[in-house]
């Protein structure tokens, strides 16, 4: 099976082709914001941090920052800088190959209105050179898609989830790539996922990762640990970590895990894996469009609404009611399994082809109700 992508150097195809801004520091987020509502048609993106790392988190953020420029989804991209930070604009631009980059520091163009005045003329320039671009035929092997729940509910485990399983197991099977993420929403089932691994070796990395994160939430939580999920959840009927676990987990298919990777680490293998991601969602579908993620699917049984900045992020309510009460936030009733019969074969084949549709251009409703927040993994104090 095909669709019709964007071909990069190196032979990676992207659903979108956008011109991306964005703020190496905090500092820079005005003229980033300023370049967005002069040409709303590129993505801004800024982000809360500031100039200075531990170690650890320089590391994540390079890797973070510098994996979504690396985005297939990204034909472009511009960088605006302080220019006192530790993580120079003009470094991130260094890393890019094979599409046009460039970086402006706020210090050394003149201050913001100069340096504003500037990123208009090159992110302009930058959309008149993508606008020459076209689509071409790319195989459904070239997709890499994210895994995401939010809001869930005590039906996201039986209907959605599943769903999604099921047209994870679509891609697959079609030599593409699907990322599983949120460690914290696998506490309880470390034991189920090693079971579903290729190799004994991947099998002991993910009980090890599970089980430290339970480790970890115990250690703060104490005998709380069981609980944590969000009011939100417990209102829709979950009733602990391990049942929302459980249900996370199905949006996984049933094809074995082939590798297990760090944040905003790239796959180098196809099929299912898994990525050491936080249970926050926004966070986490960072890490998977640094990997280089071109689509998202996100299950919700409450009803998010968030999207993600360059990359389409698909949404299946898990019931109907949340689905008719959020009519332009979701796009796909897995609710209908429960109230008109439908098998979970059969939306999770209506998720694989919208999948495709979205690939070939259409429009999710997070991408027209432009709901694209970014926030990404940070541990460490911000100096």
């Amino acid at each position: 099976m095909e669709f019709l992508g964007y071909k990069r150097e190196g032979g990676k195809f992207g659903v979108r082709n956008h011109v991306l801004v964005l703020s190496s520091v905090s500092c820079a987020n005005g003229v980033v914001d300023a370049i967005g509502r002069a040409l709303p048609e590129v993505v801004a993106v800024t982000h809360g941090y500031g100039c200075g790392y531990g170690p650890e988190d320089l590391g994540v953020s390079l890797r973070t920052l510098s994996g979504l420029i690396d985005n297939p989804n990204v034909g472009a991209v511009l960088v605006i800088g302080l220019g006192c930070e530790t993580l120079k604009a003009d470094f991130l631009t260094q890393v890019v190959e094979g599409k046009p980059a460039e970086s402006l520091v706020i210090q050394e163009s003149g201050g913001s209105a100069a340096t504003t005045a500037k990123g208009i003329d090159i992110a302009s320039r930058f959309q008149k050179e993508l606008a020459k671009q076209n689509r071409v035929l790319a195989p459904v092997s070239e997709l890499t898609v994210g895994l995401e729940c939010g809001g869930s509910d005590a039906f996201s485990g039986i209907t959605a989830n599943p769903a999604v399983g099921a047209a994870a197991d679509r891609i697959v099977r079609e030599g593409g790539t699907v990322i599983l993420s949120e460690t914290t929403e696998m506490i309880g089932t470390a034991h189920i996922l090693k079971r579903r691994c290729a190799t004994p070796e991947v099998g002991e990395q993910i009980e090890r990762l599970v089980n430290n994160h339970e480790r970890h939430v115990r250690a703060s939580l104490g005998d709380l640990a069981g609980m944590v999920i969000a009011p939100g959840n417990i209102d829709g009927g979950l009733s602990s970590i391990t049942e929302k676990s459980l249900g996370c987990i199905m949006k996984g298919g049933t094809t074995p895990i082939n590798e297990m990777l760090e944040y905003a680490g790239r796959p180098s293998k196809r099929g299912l894996v898994i990525m050491d991601t936080p249970g926050y969602d926004i966070d986490s579908m960072a890490g998977m469009a640094a990997a280089g993620a071109q689509l998202i699917l996100f299950t919700t049984g409450r009803g998010s609404t968030a999207g993600f900045p360059a990359i389409p992020v698909i949404k299946v309510a898990s019931n109907s009611r949340t689905y008719k009460n959020m009519p332009g936030d979701m796009d796909v009733n897995a609710g209908a399994i429960l109230d008109e019969g439908k098998t979970l074969d059969e939306v999770g084949r209506e998720i694989f082809e919208l999948s495709l549709a979205v690939a070939n251009g259409a429009r999710t409703c997070a991408e027209l109700n432009r709901s694209v927040p970014f926030n990404y993994l940070k541990q460490g104090p911000t100096f």
